[in-house]
């Protein structure tokens, strides 16, 4: 019998520096965009900036052009 299963979750939530290595940008190109609103969705957590996976992919989809 198994005492502890383990569940490995991935982060729905990602860090301002797990997006930057996502978008491969730098986290002060983030910031930037997070005061212009010309970045991806983010949502404030306590104090934490956090970034919803889905919601930066599709942002990055969007920016495609040709």
């Amino acid at each position: 019998m198994e005492a502890h299963a383990r569940i490995e979750v991935e982060p729905a939530f990602l860090t301002q520096a797990e997006v930057a290595v996502l978008l491969g940008v730098p986290e002060r190109t983030l910031e930037g965009w997070r005061l212009t609103k010309s970045g991806p969705p983010w949502l404030k957590l306590g104090r934490h900036i956090k970034y919803d996976r889905d919601d930066v992919l599709a942002w990055a989809r969007e920016q495609r052009h040709g």
